[in-house]
């Protein structure tokens, strides 16, 4: 379980939201489709799922062929309520940051002449550099994400690798909010350090904030 314990306590939130959502729905669904829809490794759901047998939240039944069943307990049905409202608050607070940063480095791309951008993850901080983007005139031409089992997102195309882009493009704005900083170094294989730019909420887990305003 060190994966869970690496992951940041609002990620983890999340991640249990989306379980207990993901039940509440289908609880005969298998663990390898849970993990699909959750976009986490195999492993990482069934530990979650034990985590939430644990603590009373989720409880399981056997079902046909060799399969299991699960369902929601009042209590697990009071932690996705707990956590659903939570979450959404966090939403709201993230959007107003991740607008007005990502607002910032790509008015700093626009004034450098920078005016193809490649995002580098597939997230919702990308979502919102796409519409920030479309405000400043620039034009976001693909999203790399070597992890993303997905071809588009918000009507981009989405590549593998910075090789698989077509065509040129002047920056990498870094859009990865679950392996930021992983994503920054691949990025540096490929672009100058001074063409990549970080909202300067994922600073902490790469690099100072750049200023790209000068």
């Amino acid at each position: 379980m060190a994966g869970e314990i690496q992951r940041p306590a609002v990620e983890q939130d999340k991640i249990i939201l989306g379980l207990l959502e993901s039940v509440e729905r289908d609880g005969g669904q298998s663990q390898r489709r849970l993990a699909s829809e959750l976009g986490i490794a195999l492993g990482l759901v069934n530990a979650y799922v034990k985590r939430c047998v644990k603590k009373g939240l989720v409880k399981v039944r056997a079902a046909p062929t060799r399969r299991y069943a699960y369902y929601l307990t009042p209590q697990g049905f009071a932690e996705k309520s707990r956590l659903t409202v939570e979450y959404l608050s966090h939403s709201f607070s993230f959007f107003r940051q991740a607008r007005v940063e990502c607002g910032k480095v790509l008015a700093g791309a626009r004034k450098h002449d920078w005016s193809r951008v490649v995002l580098a993850g597939v997230s919702d901080l990308a979502e919102i550099a796409r519409i920030c983007a479309l405000e400043e005139g620039i034009e976001i031409i693909a999203v790399v994400d070597p992890n993303a089992s997905v071809t588009t997102f918000v009507g981009l195309p989405v590549v593998a690798s910075f090789d698989a882009v077509e065509g040129s493009f002047d920056a990498v704005v870094v859009t990865d909010l679950r392996a930021a900083r992983q994503m920054y170094d691949y990025a540096a294989t490929r672009v100058a350090a001074d063409r990549i730019l970080v909202p300067s909420l994922l600073g902490p887990v790469i690099i100072p904030a750049q200023d790209t305003s000068s």
